[in-house]
């Protein structure tokens, strides 16, 4: 309640905030889940559900909705979580008092669990993502007693691609690929790839716009499903 009153959590209770079709806003270790595993740098969160309201135990087996699936989105798309920790839980990273923000983490697995109570959990491993230096810090090391090695200043050119636009066309097929017609379902939603007819880069250069973009599932795979066996070898 208290971080909900401060614009933090949108939840009065629940320890996931976001969506399950945008992914995960953050996370509140409050002590709520007895298994919940606190390491620093890595979190072993236990999702939502499953508890009697009064009681707080463990009474039936968590579902894989609504916030565990926004974790697992989150995961899926490499999208970061923040993480918040409460006083109430028992963990040596916890404050003494209120609650204190411990920055961004990712989310690298989840897994199906069986809980100490005897029903099914979700678990979710998070780790924590390195903090850029900003204005104001300084990272520097002693003065060192050997020779640095010799330095040459390079140019690298990379392509930025339009993100937008490829989720765009995977939504606009219902994430079906356009050339085999399969829709790959992964336990946080439907996968699939966005890729460019024409090459983006050299010696292609092809334009990343939407007339451009097919939604599928691997193209090489599609490549050799869809194309005659007598022009595969030539179109390869």
């Amino acid at each position: 309640m208290e971080l909900h009153a401060a614009g933090v959590h949108r939840n009065l209770q629940a320890g996931i905030a976001g969506s399950q079709t945008e992914g995960a806003e953050l996370i509140v270790l409050s002590g709520g889940y007895e298994v919940d595993q606190d390491f620093g740098d890595t979190i072993i969160y236990t999702g939502y559900g499953g508890r009697d309201s009064e009681t707080g135990q463990q009474t039936h087996d968590q579902p894989f909705t609504r916030w565990n699936r926004a974790l697992a989105y989150s995961g899926q798309n490499g999208l970061p979580v923040r993480v918040i920790r409460g006083s109430g839980h028992d963990s040596a990273y916890s404050p003494a008092t209120g609650y204190s923000y411990d920055g961004l983490y990712a989310v690298e697995d989840f897994w199906n669990d069986i809980g100490t109570s005897g029903y099914k959990i979700w678990r979710f491993r998070l780790t924590k993502i390195p903090e850029k230096v900003v204005t104001g810090q300084r990272v520097a090391e002693e003065p060192a007693e050997y020779s640095a090695a010799e330095r040459q200043e390079v140019r690298v050119s990379r392509i930025v691609r339009d993100t937008a636009q490829s989720r765009k066309i995977k939504a606009l097929h219902d994430y079906r690929c356009q050339m085999c017609g399969i829709r790959v379902e992964c336990p946080a939603g439907p996968y699939a790839e966005a890729a460019h007819v024409r090459r983006l880069g050299t010696p292609h250069d092809g334009p990343d716009t939407a007339d451009n973009i097919l939604a599928c599932v691997r193209i090489i795979m599609c490549f050799l499903i869809t194309v005659p066996s007598p022009l595969r070898k030539i179109y390869l």
